[in-house]
């Protein structure tokens, strides 16, 4: 099959069975459940085409219908548990999805608040830039990682393969190197790509800067933003 670059699909993973919060894709998030702000957002950008929400729970399928997404891929339980990977679930999706559609946008719904004009402009440029095998959404970390710490049998530590004492990395931050973290606004892969290589990434991953953006991994996280106004 040749695949079309221009043309983008996207996936929203919600597999039942969260630890850290019970249900979480579908916890209620400012009166709505968690995964409809990404569906929401999805199905208002100008530069998905299609989108998909990919679960192994047939209530959560249920949910997201009520929120107009109607297409729906059912997942096995055997790659949709706490160790299953993103390229599992992928790979699986590209196996039971007979499109043409050569960009894959992975939208996480623990991610609820995006700007739809940010996330297209996102996803334009991917498109338009060839020589990056995939992309990530990150933004600069508030502290550098370089100024972490292991802690092994009480005692903090230096990160591996980080060559400084502890009083060097008492240091001010502007001494360091910045760095920066996944945050989930949005991955996208090229479908080519991945049948040839199995994997999702590569070497060629383009690291597109985001403001600061919140996350929801904790019964901590969930409390802040639904007290919180701000996103």
């Amino acid at each position: 099959m040749i695949f079309n670059d221009k043309k983008v699909i996207a996936i929203i993973p919600a597999r039942s069975g969260s630890k850290s919060i019970k249900d979480k894709n579908i916890v209620n998030l400012r009166g709505k459940p968690l995964i409809a702000w990404s569906i929401e957002q999805c199905l208002k950008s100008k530069k998905i085409d299609e989108v998909y929400l990919s679960t192994d729970s047939r209530k959560y399928a249920r949910i997201a219908k009520k929120f107009g997404l109607k297409k729906i891929i059912y997942r096995p339980k055997s790659i949709s548990n706490d160790k299953s990977t993103d390229y599992e679930f992928v790979k699986h999706f590209i196996d039971n999805i007979g499109t043409n559609h050569g960009v894959i946008a992975h939208i996480r719904p623990t991610t609820p608040f995006r700007n739809i004009i940010l996330l297209d402009k996102i996803i334009n440029f991917f498109i338009k830039n060839k020589k990056y095998s995939s992309l990530r959404a990150v933004h600069e970390n508030p502290e550098t990682a370089y100024k972490s710490f292991e802690l092994k049998n009480k005692f903090l530590k230096p990160l591996k393969g980080v060559r400084k004492t502890m009083d060097e990395l008492n240091n001010p931050r502007q001494n360091f190197s910045k760095t920066y973290s996944a945050n989930g606004y949005v991955d996208l892969y090229r479908k080519e790509f991945i049948l040839k290589n199995k994997k999702l990434f590569g070497n060629k991953v383009m690291g597109y800067i985001t403001p600061l953006t919140m996350e929801i991994d904790s019964k901590a996280e969930l409390s802040y933003m639904n007290s919180s106004e701000n996103n």
